[in-house]
């Protein structure tokens, strides 16, 4: 049997950027995912209510070596907490800072998941075509604004543009304002930076929050040695949310999510689901309330 390759593939679309090697892929992503149904009944008054969706409309971050990595929103990180959510009955809204499409690590979709896949093509116009963030603003923010919760999936596509977005900053203070539900996983949490003050740090608006994070060793690590990524990258996540005063909970990939306050945080792709369920109930619950 030939051993797979550990060497990243070159996205020949794009000059010295890189996909996974194959090897990385075997190991990280699978043709199903671990949804087994939905743990709700649809409920017929979350159909007033919207989930923000804030997606990258990047594709290459470069890394300390010059090297561009082929990235996006990772699909099974994104799809399947917005399943639950959607089937319970919230609409789902999608927005990039740009109002270009959301892009996504296409080679991570789970191709033989009927489930995802059927979602997947539901959702695909909305991804293709997304609002503008600063154009949905004003509804956000409106005193009967119709959103309860803003989700930013992971993939490393989220350490672009989204941690400097005066944009992303200004949903976030609503949401925290307003104890609206912020749901995000894996790398997503890259996009609470935004809401880091340039020249005070103490004053984070998640200072004191515990978190479940990727791991930064994990990108320091066997991300590189198996060719996931093409080099090491140019700042850590959790370590910069631990300046921040931001507790993660997490050493390591277990599919573990956690709740803090309003905040709803999962590790990896493996927590999707799972977050996804804990999101859909936190937000019917709220509907109760």
């Amino acid at each position: 049997m030939t051993e797979l390759s550990k060497k990243p593939v070159r996205d020949q679309a794009e000059h010295n950027a890189y996909f996974p090697s194959a090897y990385s892929l075997a190991a990280y992503t699978s043709p199903v995912s671990d949804f087994a149904g939905y743990q709700n009944e649809p409920v017929a008054t979350a159909k007033k209510y919207k989930v923000l969706l804030v997606g990258t409309d990047e594709r290459y971050l470069q890394m300390k070596n010059g090297k561009y990595f082929s990235t996006g929103n990772h699909p099974i990180e994104t799809l399947l907490p917005l399943m639950h959510l959607h089937h319970a009955g919230f609409e789902i809204e999608v927005a990039t800072l740009s109002g270009n499409q959301v892009k996504f690590e296409l080679w991570a979709l789970p191709k033989e998941d009927q489930a995802v896949m059927d979602f997947y093509h539901e959702l695909l116009p909305k991804l293709e075509a997304p609002a503008k963030l600063a154009d949905l603003l004003p509804q956000v923010e409106a005193k009967d604004s119709p959103y309860v919760a803003v989700f930013f999936p992971g993939g490393h596509g989220a350490l672009l543009d989204l941690p400097e977005s005066k944009e992303v900053k200004q949903v976030l203070q609503w949401a925290m304002a307003n104890e609206k539900k912020i749901v995000t996983l894996c790398h997503g949490p890259a996009a609470l930076l935004a809401a880091a003050n340039e020249n005070d740090e103490t004053d984070f608006l998640f200072a004191s929050y515990e978190m479940t994070v990727f791991p930064d060793s994990l990108d320091e690590g066997a991300n590189i040695d198996i060719g996931y990524l093409p080099g090491q990258l140019k700042w850590l996540l959790g370590e910069r949310l631990e300046k921040l005063g931001v507790k993660v909970i997490n050493q390591d990939v277990t599919g573990q999510v956690h709740k803090d306050r309003n905040v709803l945080t999962g590790d990896s792709p493996a927590a999707a689901n799972k977050l996804g369920i804990l999101a859909t109930q936190e937000l019917l619950a709220d509907l109760d309330n």
